[in-house]
């Protein structure tokens, strides 16, 4: 079987990614991390009304080259309260937020100000309209202010409230079912024995799915026997739509997946020119979605958060948002090309120039998993490149891969 590039095998996960087109609707409160079903407009303009952007003094000065002036100060307008207006030559004390009163054409912050005996000093310029917040200078009324697909987090839901938005339409939560194959693996605080492995994938890819929003069924560890891992998968699609599986996915002699994706539904098993993470399997078992990701606790993480995760926020309908990478020094050399895309575990430190470089793991190994707790980030080295140290390269922030 020959290897398909990374960018074939993204491209042919998100083509089958199939956006659940229902809705429900939910409070501010418990929306957050959902994504948007359809676009939010604005019903009101924000501001309301012009308003001052400072603490200090509404101004109506009919003259500007007329400073340095001193004014009358004939009224006080605090947040949420209304002014009178004011005739030329007068002034108003005034408080960030307040409605500016009719006549006022500039606001002067108070520590530009000589206060004494009710009235103000100028002596600096006095530009017009300066300080000032129009009315719908930031949102106007009818305007988009949410587009369909936007994953909801606080800025969202703070947006959505500041035009009196009180629920949002939001897509059902993605049900995912998750499983793990191998006779050898072992729970956490379960002693080990001859030959077991303690089980980090479940943890790893269930805190991922967490993270996403999804509502996770983890189905534990299913034994290495044709008729487990067909009960499993086939109860797992019943209940979910998507299955993620950790494992098996090879074509080994205890390798059951296949065959038991294949008998309940289809099965795509792809060899992908990426390293770590090789082996892929994208299906459907019934009405439900399947990935299979590989074993090895690296290549697992990395092809969920490079192929997976976008494969699953497309599934949800979230708006596609690539990953955006960082153009940084290498404080490293990769004399020997590989003919794979590499994803190396590395993390970001000051060089002794005083520029973040990036610094590369000594383990590489896909069972590593202490190089990928170390690394903040990922260098992602095209197929057949050598990397000399200083060049730049193109590093993906973990934090921005997991969400």
């Amino acid at each position: 079987m020959s290897l398909i590039s990374f960018d074939e095998a993204l491209a042919r996960l998100l083509a089958g990614a199939r956006p659940d087109a229902r809705s429900e609707t939910l409070p501010l409160l418990d929306a957050d991390g959902r994504v948007l079903a359809a676009d939010v407009a604005a019903p009101i303009d924000v501001p309301g009304f012009d308003n001052s952007a400072m603490d200090g003094y509404a101004l109506h000065l009919a003259d500007f080259a007329a400073v340095p002036a001193r004014l009358p100060v004939v009224q006080r307008i605090a947040a949420g309260e209304t002014g009178q207006p004011l005739a030329a030559g007068q002034a108003a004390r005034i408080f960030t937020g307040a409605p500016i009163p009719p006549g006022c054409n500039a606001v002067v912050p108070q520590e530009e100000v000589d206060a004494a005996d009710g009235t103000i000093g100028l002596g600096a310029r006095v530009v017009p309209g300066q300080h000032l917040r129009r009315r719908g200078e930031d949102i106007a009324a009818g305007s988009t202010v949410l587009a369909a697909g936007s994953r909801l987090g606080p800025p969202q839901l703070a947006l959505a409230a500041s035009v009196g938005i009180a629920e949002l339409p939001v897509r059902p939560r993605l049900r995912v079912g998750l499983l793990c194959t191998g006779d050898e693996l072992t729970e956490p605080g379960t002693p080990l024995e001859p030959g077991g492995i303690y089980n980090s994938n479940r943890y790893a890819i269930g805190a991922l799915l967490g993270r996403l929003g999804c509502a996770v069924n983890d189905y534990g560890q299913v034994a290495d026997t044709p008729a487990a891992t067909l009960a499993a998968l086939g109860e797992a699609a019943q209940e979910n739509d998507v299955v993620i599986s950790c494992g098996g996915v090879s074509v080994g002699e205890e390798d059951h997946v296949k065959a038991a994706v294949e008998q309940l539904g289809r099965l795509d098993l792809w060899r992908i020119a990426m390293k770590p993470g090789k082996p892929l399997a994208f299906g459907r078992l019934g009405e439900a979605d399947f990935i299979g990701l590989p074993g090895n606790p690296v290549s697992t993480f990395l092809t969920f958060v490079l192929l997976a995760r976008p494969f699953l926020l497309a599934r949800m309908g979230a708006a596609a948002q690539p990953a955006a990478a960082l153009a940084v020094p290498a404080g490293f050399a990769r004399p020997r090309a590989d003919s794979r895309r590499e994803f190396l575990r590395a993390r970001l430190e000051t060089d002794a120039e005083g520029r973040a470089v990036a610094r590369l793991h000594d383990s590489q190994g896909s069972a590593v998993m202490s190089a990928l707790a170390w690394a903040d980030g990922l260098v992602d080295v095209p197929a057949g490149a050598t990397i000399e140290t200083g060049q730049p390269v193109r590093y993906l922030p973990l934090a921005q891969l997991i969400g």
